[in-house]
């Protein structure tokens, strides 16, 4: 069953980085990247049915980051669909920064769940993106760090309990799942994952448009 998105319905979209895409320096609020493409390509569709397009995402948030601004940045706007892409930041950095805090599955899934709950309260429908990660090549730059690949199999060895938790929450809260980390996986399988994201988490223009796309069918 997909969302309907009748005239006047609002949207949300929040997370991190991945989301936000520069939204600030963007003139409409949405950035650049898969929030203004579906936007887009909604409005190039179903002109009849204009929709309030919102973007709260903000780079390097992690769960707890949301929590902290949920009531302001999401519950204040009463929106009809509220679109979830958080997890990459709660990911094991402390691989590359030994100053970074770990974060367990457990405490991971019961600050999203209290993202969730009120929305669920409020008859909100819900879409959660899985994180991902995709399996790159060679060595990549992560802020002043270059991240081999070793690094990020132990990245991955924290990630895939994240991506669980997301998916036995859309479960329990009967949300819509785009299931993005297997996605980019069969996407990569055919032109390699850097087509995807170039660092692996960070989407290229055509990982976007492959976020987008998943998004869109997911909604009438």
């Amino acid at each position: 069953m997909t969302i309907t998105l009748r005239p006047g319905t609002t949207v949300m979209f929040t997370g991190d980085s991945i989301t936000d895409s520069q939204r600030l320096e963007s003139e409409d609020g949405l950035g650049f990247g898969y929030p203004l493409r579906i936007a887009g390509e909604w409005g190039f569709r179903h002109p009849d049915r204009p929709v309030t397009w919102l973007n709260t995402g903000i780079g390097g948030h992690k769960t707890m980051d949301l929590k902290v601004r949920w009531q302001t940045d999401v519950l204040d706007a009463r929106p009809d669909v509220v679109s979830i892409l958080v997890g990459v930041n709660d990911m094991g950095w402390h691989t590359i920064d030994p100053d970074g805090h770990v974060i367990p599955a457990e405490d991971f899934a019961a600050a999203y769940d209290r993202l969730l709950a009120p929305l669920a309260a409020a008859g909100t429908e819900l879409i959660l993106i899985e994180p991902f990660l995709l399996p790159i090549s060679g060595s990549v730059q992560a802020g002043d760090t270059h991240v081999d690949e070793e690094i990020r199999k132990e990245w991955r060895a924290d990630l895939d309990p994240k991506i669980q938790v997301v998916r036995d929450l859309a479960r329990t809260y009967g949300a819509h799942l785009l299931a993005a980390d297997g996605m980019f996986a069969e996407l990569s399988a055919a032109t390699g994952p850097e087509y995807w994201a170039a660092d692996g988490v960070h989407p290229t223009p055509a990982g976007h448009a492959a976020l987008a796309a998943a998004w869109l069918r997911l909604v009438e």
